[in-house]
């Protein structure tokens, strides 16, 4: 029989709304390389070689680090803090001054000396100064000046974004893209650029991974963070097409994208 007891009304609590979550993903501070934010809002698979883990490793084996591009630090930061030994020299790059001022707080105290460098700068730092050279994501890897710093015998490691990393998010912005963007950061073009400037390529790997963006929010500061994705992103520029994927969300469930990596090991020769 039923419960003669009257019951309170159940309190509904309604979704957020597309202003609410716009103005919440257009209000996160983008500073570094910190993606903690994006728990439960998105998703990305990680590649299976671990990069931060393998950097751990290599800089325990170094004596002169490079890492350039560093963004706020926290890929080296964390390595070092793994890693079994410390190397005598530390230097981190990093072009976006936000950033710079973030990584030295970071690694200041691990003894990592951070320079500013704008995009496409000269590195400064002398020939052969490094005996290792790292790169986590660079927004466009020098080939000519990585190994023009590298010590004979020296290494490369990194893991960069391939191509056309997220154009499932991409081209929902901007429509359709031509193939030579679709290429770019092809890892064969990489590695053929990594030649040409003298060094030898130990190892390449690529993943394609699945993404995927569980609200509006979680995209809108994506495309503030990630800068390149979409060159010139604003929330007032594009509300047409972030209202269209807002509805596609809501409708359909999480938006899915696939980012692509790889894991590039090249050597100067003795």
């Amino acid at each position: 029989m039923p419960d003669p007891t009257p019951q309170p009304p159940t309190e509904t609590t309604m979704p957020p709304s597309f202003e609410d979550l716009v103005a919440e993903g257009a209000a996160v501070p983008t500073e570094g390389w910190d993606f903690s934010w994006f728990a439960g809002r998105a998703t990305e698979a990680r590649p299976s070689w671990g990069y931060a883990v393998s950097l751990a490793g290599r800089l325990a084996e170094a004596d002169a680090v490079l890492d350039v591009d560093t963004g706020g630090g926290e890929v080296l930061d964390f390595a070092l803090g793994r890693a079994s030994r410390t190397p005598a020299l530390l230097a981190a790059t990093e072009p976006w001054p936000p950033n710079v001022a973030k990584a030295t707080e970071l690694l200041r105290p691990r003894g990592v000396v951070v320079v500013s460098v704008p995009p496409e700068a000269p590195l400064p730092f002398a020939d052969g100064a490094f005996d290792l050279v790292t790169s986590r994501h660079p927004v466009s890897p020098d080939w000519t000046e990585i190994a023009r710093v590298l010590r004979r015998g020296g290494t490369y490691f990194a893991q960069h974004v391939g191509p056309a990393s997220v154009f499932e998010l991409v081209e929902h912005f901007l429509g359709p893209q031509p193939a030579e963007v679709r290429g770019a950061r092809h890892p064969d073009r990489e590695r053929a650029a990594a030649q040409a400037a003298g060094l030898e390529i130990v190892d390449l790997r690529t993943e394609r991974l699945r993404m995927e963006f569980h609200d509006i929010a979680a995209v809108v500061h994506f495309l503030r963070k990630v800068v390149w994705m979409v060159p010139g992103f604003t929330v007032e520029a594009y509300e047409d097409a972030l209202r269209a994927l807002h509805e596609r969300i809501v409708g359909e469930g999480p938006f899915v994208a696939h980012s692509t990596r790889h894991l590039i090991e090249a050597r100067k020769p003795l």
